[in-house]
């Protein structure tokens, strides 16, 4: 990486119309309005011109933590829109976080193609080196959130990378993890469902299926991460990604004497949409604990 060189391409603001701006203020609060700005932007990830969202407070008096926010879904199928990207990404931002999201490699017009933890786990990691051409931005302290497919690319990228040391002696430190309805047992969630089973022989090709389904299973890896302190929660009723996920992976920390705390919803669904004022009180408090 040439360091001496930009690696965010391009950043547009995203100016919403006046009634998806209420619905803003409605959903995610009025201070995601007033007090935050949301870009979109093209940043280089291992050459590739790739699409994503920086989030930042208005406010330039001090400097902020990092979070990074990874998508869940496949190709843009769960591709995150102008309007979500507002919402999520600048309520984060209005907590006090400089906040960094890719849509992965080959999604929303980026070139490459989406491996679903192969190398665009790299458009993650490559998102490290664009806060330091933010100046409020604090490069020492970061966190990582990840929902669904989403906690398996944290969990990936944290195994891949532990103390987000990056190319060109960059290096800093993460300090937490938020993974909310997440992957962690990559081939049992595909080979229990025949639709799944086709989708992925088809990114991965048949005779390297297995291959490719062993090394995305954070089941198997556990003991390669770093041990930060973990916040896993997931809906009891997500039909989705089973609850099993999260309580096989906070078993695998617990026998490792790993700091976590697993919070399992009753009635939630994938989204935990029945609990989102909770679910986003607690990821609140865990930033704050960690990060502040």
């Amino acid at each position: 990486m040439d360091t001496n060189k930009s690696v965010i391409l391009n950043r547009t603001e995203l100016i919403l119309s006046e009634s998806q701006n209420k619905m803003i203020a409605s959903g995610w609060g009025k201070e995601v309005l007033d007090n935050t700005i949301t870009e979109k932007i093209i940043y280089l990830s291992d050459g590739l011109k790739v699409k994503g969202y920086i989030a930042y407070p208005l406010d330039k008096s001090k400097k902020y933590p990092c979070v990074i926010w990874n998508r869940g879904g496949i190709g843009n199928k769960g591709a995150i829109d102008s309007f979500t990207a507002r919402g999520i990404f600048g309520q984060l931002a209005s907590w006090g976080y400089f906040v960094l999201a890719t849509q992965y490699r080959g999604n929303d017009g980026g070139e490459g193609l989406d491996e679903f933890g192969g190398n665009d786990v790299n458009d993650v990691l490559n998102l490290i080196p664009l806060a330091d051409e933010i100046e409020n931005a604090d490069t020492a302290r970061w966190g990582i959130e990840g929902w669904s497919r989403g906690g398996m690319m944290t969990y990936l990228t944290l195994m891949k990378n532990p103390n987000f040391s990056a190319k060109g002696g960059y290096s800093s430190g993460v300090k937490c993890a938020v993974i909310v309805g997440g992957i962690s047992d990559f081939k049992n969630y595909v080979e229990t469902n025949e639709n799944r089973i086709a989708i992925y022989k088809n990114i991965y090709g048949e005779k390297d299926l297995e291959k490719n389904l062993e090394e995305r299973t954070i089941l198997n890896f556990v003991d390669k991460l770093p041990n930060i302190p973990y916040l896993i929660i997931h809906g009891k009723s997500d039909e989705t990604v089973p609850v099993e996920q999260s309580i096989r992976m906070a078993e695998k920390l617990e026998e490792l004497n790993y700091d976590y705390k697993l919070v399992l919803f009753e009635e939630g669904d994938h989204y935990i949409k029945k609990h989102r004022k909770a679910v986003d009180e607690m990821r609140r408090k865990w930033y704050e604990k960690y990060l502040k």
